[in-house]
């Protein structure tokens, strides 16, 4: 039921941005929601063994659907990002007349951003997540995201224990995964000294295509997760279709890695829903393929039927009208001019 609660955030996530901003991008997790309560199982697991940080990377798909979901960023501040009204530009131009930093007015849209927050469970564990921000190029934050975990792990006291309460998990597409070269040098790094965080948890969201390219004319290896091959690193192959498998997989993971302390690799096979963004119209090139994704059930009907039948309508109204409310807190802002935001 835990799962299956999460998913319904997941998928109704996606859905409510779907019909409240249409004309808007937002590289949404259509397909592929299973990733989010095998995240949050994944951090409840680690917690249970001791993990207390958690640093995470990703590329921008899904973001958004990670950002609420997982990290817990208001809801209200995401749905401002969208009208453009998360900030005032007199505010900032008068920062910006009184600090002489005319920089101020710099940003990345909503899709590139990172956050950070503190959770307590009820038995009073405390995890710290943290979310790096990345620009377009998918892969860069990869480094970024390993030394801040290697950091954390040095001024934790950098002991064999406290490397293992410091959780590095880098989300990744099927193409940039099997396609740039930043991963290898990123995973070539793992076992020398000086640089070992105790192994990195990667998570490919394999919707199979890679903007409008076919896996057969980008890569010469017969999986994305074939890179992990030559660091003899433990690779699950895992149906994106199926959440219970993919949590799973990723509690296995976490387990492995801090048995073992090497790197893990979960290859989750879904699909991408729509195109490469919600504006790409993908019809006319890719027909047949969109047909038989979109016969496919929502991420919530893939749940055995027994386990959900009592309350999945109650539980999906009830998602719906949390988001309901944090759209009409995100509009209760003051009257007064506001910035764009570029989409």
């Amino acid at each position: 039921m835990h799962v299956y609660e999460r998913l319904c955030f997941a998928d109704t996530f996606e859905n409510f941005l779907a019909g409240k901003f249409n004309t808007t991008k937002r590289f949404g997790l259509d397909g592929g929601e299973a990733v989010v309560p095998a995240l949050k199982a994944a951090i409840d697991r680690a917690s249970e063994m001791g993990a207390h940080s958690f640093i995470f990377g990703m590329p921008h798909r899904g973001r958004l659907n990670v950002l609420a979901n997982v990290m817990r960023k208001p809801m209200p501040l995401i749905f401002k990002e969208f009208q453009g009204t998360h900030y005032n530009v007199e505010d900032h131009l008068k920062v910006a007349d009184e600090t002489d930093d005319h920089w101020s007015m710099s940003g990345d849209v909503k899709y590139h951003l990172g956050t950070s927050m503190d959770r307590t469970y009820p038995d009073g564990r405390r995890v710290h997540l943290s979310l790096v921000a990345n620009p377009s190029h998918l892969e860069c934050v990869n480094p970024l995201v390993v030394g801040k975990a290697r950091a954390k792990q040095f001024y934790a006291g950098n002991r064999a224990e406290d490397v293992k309460k410091v959780v590095p998990i880098l989300l990744h597409g099927d193409a940039a995964f099997a396609g740039q070269g930043i991963v290898y040098e990123t995973m070539q790094m793992a076992g020398v000294q000086d640089f070992n965080v105790g192994g990195t948890i990667h998570v490919v969201v394999n919707n199979q295509i890679g903007f409008t390219t076919n896996p057969i004319n980008s890569r010469s290896t017969p999986y994305c997760s074939d890179i992990g091959k030559a660091f003899n690193c433990p690779i699950f192959h895992v149906n994106g279709d199926d959440p219970l498998a993919v949590t799973n997989a990723l509690e296995t993971a976490v387990e492995w890695r801090h048995e073992w302390g090497t790197d893990v690799i979960i290859d989750m096979v879904c699909y991408r829903r729509n195109g490469h963004n919600e504006l790409d119209q993908v019809s006319a090139r890719t027909a047949k393929r969109l047909r038989v994704q979109r016969a496919l059930r929502s991420a919530p009907s893939s749940i055995p039927a027994p386990l959900v039948h009592t309350v999945s309508v109650a539980l999906v109204l009830t998602v719906l009208c949390c988001f309901a409310a944090a759209l009409h807190a995100a509009e209760a802002v003051p009257g007064d001019r506001q910035a764009p935001v570029d989409a």
